[in-house]
């Protein structure tokens, strides 16, 4: 077999294994979060995973749409038709393995996604920094602030990823604080 012949292959089955995980998660999902399970399952390296995504939502096989500022993808009734076509082409062993490590890696994403926090620079020396609470998909608490260094970005998103349960109450007093009476 032609190494040609072979990456065709491949590239059959990382489309079809992320039509299959897309449908086996039946919501949407962050396009990081779908490359963690995918990885897990079959090393595929970041560039070529978005590169395969990218075919499959240009194919409209799974849609692509901004949620919250964040990237999400799910599988479209297209693609549940062309995974009922294509699913023999998955061999049995990265099914079960699919199977075992999504139950794993999907209940490990759910429960770090309802604290979250990252930092983006603006540029050398100004950080935004976006501090979340998500239950159920939804947003239920978010703020947002600039710092002027990367070390004071960092111990923020670090102190509210390890105490978000103290600090969120905290900030809410302060909010419902009426001290002007």
């Amino acid at each position: 077999m032609s190494s040609n012949s072979n990456n065709t292959t491949t590239l059959a089955e990382n489309k079809v294994l992320i039509l299959y995980i897309l449908n086996n998660l039946n919501k949407d999902i962050k396009q990081d979060d779908l490359f963690q399970i995918i990885t897990s399952i079959n090393e595929v390296n970041y560039f070529y995973f978005k590169q395969i995504l990218t075919d499959l939502i240009d194919s409209k096989l799974v849609g692509s749409y901004t949620k919250e500022e964040e990237q999400v993808v799910k599988i479209t009734s297209d693609g549940k038709n062309a995974l009922t076509l294509t699913q023999n082409v998955l061999p049995g062993i990265i099914k079960l393995k699919a199977d075992n490590i999504f139950e794993k890696e999907f209940h490990l994403i759910e429960q770090k996604s309802s604290v979250t926090a990252e930092f983006i620079p603006k540029n050398e020396n100004d950080y935004t920094i976006k501090c979340k609470i998500i239950e159920d998909n939804e947003t239920i608490f978010e703020v947002k602030t600039f710092v002027g260094s990367r070390d004071r970005a960092k111990r923020i998103v670090d102190n509210w990823n390890k105490n978000a349960n103290t600090i969120y109450p905290k900030i809410l007093n302060i909010l419902l604080d009426d001290q002007n009476k």
